[in-house]
């Protein structure tokens, strides 16, 4: 991740030139901002990710977050919350971000949250959707639709099939029951509600046995496909 650019949108001084440090220490390059007018301007550099509080003194992160996503910006946009409600935390992402951090955070999930998503972003840029993804015993070939456990298939339903290629093809990161909704919409054509949903991640994790436990519920936000290496998340 050397050479990355980070967006640290803060006006918290203190606890920004700690995250900056932080940050500088893992090699990545930090702007720092302490408002709005201020992060308008950084756009202009290029960006690899954008850190971004929520209450600021000119206005607030999720009318920068709207605003990027209606520039068509896809930069990694991870929100920094004091505020723990899940409502909060469902709007930003509802608007476009892609993950949060609540605050006081913990540096090695800041950083693991970090590395996760200018991953995905990379991989997004340069269109390279895996053929097969490999967790616990099970092989998913994206592009042929199929699923197997060992050498076995695995009987599933598109639907279901969709519902696992969304959430490995973002793994590590927190998707909300909405823009799984959104996502499953747009490709069947149909409406898919809160119910639906859950029916098929229901039977999703059934079908999946023993390893169901790669998806992890978030309590009152979404879902997220962990890592082999996501012991710095908390379930």
């Amino acid at each position: 991740m050397r050479d990355k650019k980070i967006l640290l949108v803060e006006d918290d001084y203190a606890l920004a030139m700690g995250t900056e440090y932080a940050l500088q220490a893992e090699g990545y390059q930090v702007i720092h901002a302490g408002n709005l007018e201020e992060a308008r301007k950084a756009l202009n550099s290029h960006l690899d990710l954008i850190l971004l509080d929520v209450m600021l003194p000119d206005g607030n992160g999720y009318d920068f977050c709207s605003e990027l996503r209606k520039k068509d910006r896809e930069i990694p946009i991870i929100f920094l919350t004091a505020v723990g409600e899940e409502a909060n935390i469902v709007q930003g992402l509802d608007l476009g971000a892609d993950d949060y951090v609540t605050k006081p955070y913990r540096v090695k999930e800041l950083l693991s949250r970090i590395a996760a998503n200018i991953r995905r972003s990379e991989r997004v840029d340069k269109d390279r959707e895996p053929e097969v993804y490999s967790f616990g015993s099970h092989n998913f070939y994206i592009r042929e639709f199929r699923l197997l456990d060992g050498t076995e298939p695995v009987d599933c339903t598109p639907s279901e099939l969709r519902l696992l290629k969304e959430l490995v093809c973002n793994e590590g990161l927190v998707l909300s029951r909405n823009r799984l909704m959104e996502k499953l919409y747009d490709t069947e054509n149909a409406f898919i509600d809160d119910n639906t949903l859950s029916v098929y991640m229901k039977r999703l994790r059934s079908k999946l046995s023993q390893d169901a436990g790669y998806i992890e519920t978030v309590r009152g936000v979404g879902y997220r496909f962990r890592r082999e290496d996501s012991a710095a998340y908390e379930k």
